[in-house]
């Protein structure tokens, strides 16, 4: 039986998050820097425990007017450092909370420039390490952060998107261009279907691209988050295929 993680960002203010929480096995949490704040973070905390969803530190840049989306550029101590900060805020929540964290997945910007730039990769893996090397670092298939984290001996998923266009390289289509974003579900789902069920996605260009769909990403925060991963989570099953988050 195949098996795969269904991830979802969570604690940025969105108002649905419990309603998705029945259709993932993974919530990246928020922690302050681009969205959420002490309070969301405990409660979203919270809702994941009561629905057997297992908890990961979505940390950023410290960006909340541009929701994490901006390039900066840090150096990679202050990388490193930021992580550590992020990562310890839910950690004492998530405890508080009698569980423990579960992975950690960089949010917007952090991620994508972490996905080709090896020094911010290592630096994002160095703190994760750490910090506590049993964590799970969910990252871009193919990407430098996974190259980062078999380097550094730390267990990692790899990361694709259902509701994201993929480059030929690889990477994502940058969200500055109109055919970044999937907002047709049937055309999402066969996206889901082509890279759990083949291990390949469509780039833009046409041409296919090898990936390895450990952990599939919903966003929470477009207009339809909740029927998305509704449908995405039924077919799945429909299909025969388990959701479950690794652990």
């Amino acid at each position: 039986m195949i098996t795969v993680d269904l991830n979802c960002d969570l604690g940025e203010g969105f108002h649905n998050d419990e309603e998705l929480m029945a259709y993932i096995s993974s919530a990246n949490i928020a922690c302050g820097f681009h969205a959420g704040d002490f309070s969301a973070m405990s409660s979203t905390a919270a809702m994941a425990i009561k629905h057997g969803v297992a908890i990961g530190a979505h940390p950023a840049f410290p960006d909340k007017e541009n929701f994490g989306r901006t390039i900066m550029n840090f150096s990679v101590q202050a990388v490193y450092e930021l992580m550590l900060y992020q990562m310890g805020a839910l950690h004492a929540i998530v405890t508080a909370h009698g569980k423990r964290l579960h992975h950690v997945k960089p949010h917007g910007a952090l991620y994508n420039m972490a996905a080709v730039n090896k020094e911010l990769s290592e630096a994002i893996v160095s703190a994760i390490f750490d910090f506590d090397s049993s964590l799970i670092l969910y990252g871009l298939a193919n990407s430098e952060m996974i190259k980062a984290a078999k380097a550094k001996g730390i267990l990692f998923q790899e990361e694709v998107f259902a509701d994201r266009t993929y480059q030929p390289d690889g990477t994502l289509t940058p969200r500055s261009q109109p055919e970044a974003l999937i907002e047709n579900t049937d055309t999402a789902i066969a996206q889901v279907l082509q890279m759990v069920k083949k291990k390949l996605v469509t780039a833009t260009d046409g041409s296919l691209v090898r990936i390895q769909p450990d952990t599939i990403c919903i966003h929470g925060d477009g207009a339809h988050a909740v029927e998305f991963a509704k449908a995405i989570h039924n077919k799945l099953k429909e299909e025969g295929i388990q959701i479950s988050s690794s652990r």
